[in-house]
């Protein structure tokens, strides 16, 4: 007599190593169905030859490719100890069809991360025509071309997407030019957003709900840099859903221009009624800027964290000790606030307030904790 379908998906997942998951495979067919469930659900090729290993098997094999949910390609090395420029990385003359193949395959994905290390490879956003699934979350390194338009023009259930390219759209299309622009339709779902260029924000927000945006200022004199921020900001303003998280970086960080920064954040409103993150931004050396400062954070009443540059302080201040007197004086005049990131030349250090004692969070996630709130 046999056991159930969740008996042997429970011994599966009681199972300590992924090797062993395999020598189930071999028992019967029951533990073969719940153990390949257990390996393949999700999938991390931490290089180019994993990726191209791995897709060559779900690219053969139709019952594995209808498992993954999570899948992560890595194209590049992927071997900090191999001193090879990524473009001496060679690839097999079948590698990105392979790609190609295994991701028209894979119906049932939902977490899709496609990371390049190299920007030669990034025009490749063909391996995503004809595929059919509906991603939730899709990071994505390749180049922004009518291929990639195209397929996110498809997807309904995108909540977070990063880009790392953005062509800006013909503003006077001819009757043979190619649209980069998405259908005004596109990604209702969109909340999450990050992209390495403010254009992309200024093209992707407007009728989407997005609450969480990491962008970047890509102009660097300081007349252009204000345009772009009316520009952007406008088009925030046209976001369906109000600001929860903002962090937007800058190659140039001035005191000068993040009070401008952070008074356009407060012009907004009621679109940044529910702000929890917010960065990032030069705390003035000034007591009498920094106090003008701490006036303009107080107006966000719903603000946990805050993400402040240090770089020009001299000297810098100390770790431990000097973060936390400045975390406890940002919650003076903010009390809202929970968490604190000092930016030291990019090297960050986060305080948590609990109960009125100031701590150094060892264990945050810097890169990503905007997404957190």
């Amino acid at each position: 007599m046999g056991f159930s379908l969740e008996t042997y998906r429970l011994v599966v997942k009681h199972v300590g190593s992924r090797a062993d998951i395999c020598t189930l495979c071999r028992v019967n067919k029951e533990f073969q169905q719940a153990a390949e469930r257990a390996l393949y659900h999700t999938i991390y090729a931490s290089d180019a030859w994993e990726t191209f290993e791995m897709c060559s098997l779900l690219s053969r094999i139709r019952r594995l490719a209808a498992i993954p949910e999570n899948l992560t390609l890595v194209v590049g090395d992927g071997d900090d100890n191999d001193s090879r420029p990524q473009s001496e990385v060679c690839f097999p003359n079948d590698f990105w069809p392979t790609v190609s193949e295994a991701l028209y395959q894979t119906t049932r994905l939902r977490f899709l991360n496609l990371r390049l290390d190299n920007a030669g490879n990034a025009a490749q956003a063909w391996i995503l025509n004809g595929t059919t699934f509906q991603l939730r979350s899709f990071h994505c390194d390749l180049q922004w071309d009518i291929h990639l338009v195209s397929f996110l023009n498809t997807q309904t259930n995108i909540d977070d997407l990063y880009i790392i390219d953005f062509s800006v759209p013909d503003t006077a299309p001819t009757s043979t030019s190619v649209s980069l622009s998405l259908d005004p339709g596109a990604l209702p779902s969109l909340s999450t957003l990050e992209c390495t260029f403010s254009e992309a924000a200024c093209a992707l927000v407007p009728a989407r709900p997005i609450s969480r945006l990491k962008t970047c200022f890509s102009k660097t004199r300081l007349p252009e840099k204000r345009k772009e921020l009316l520009l952007l900001f406008s088009k925030l303003m046209e976001s369906t859903h109000s600001l929860r998280s903002l962090d937007i970086a800058d190659s140039i960080y001035s005191d000068s221009f993040s009070m401008e920064l952070i008074a356009a954040v407060v012009k907004l409103q009621n679109h940044v009624r529910d702000l929890r993150y917010l960065g990032t931004l030069v705390l003035p050396i000034d007591g009498y800027v920094r106090l003008k400062f701490y006036g303009l954070l107080r107006r966000l009443s719903s603000l946990k964290c805050v993400e402040v540059d240090v770089s020009e302080w001299e000297p810098p201040p100390s770790i431990p000790a000097g973060v936390r007197a400045l975390a406890s004086e940002l919650r003076l005049y903010c009390p809202s606030l929970q968490q604190v990131i000092f930016v030291n030349d990019f090297e960050r250090t986060v305080i948590t307030a609990s109960d009125g004692k100031y701590a150094v969070d060892y264990d945050s996630d810097t890169e990503n904790i905007w997404r957190e709130f």
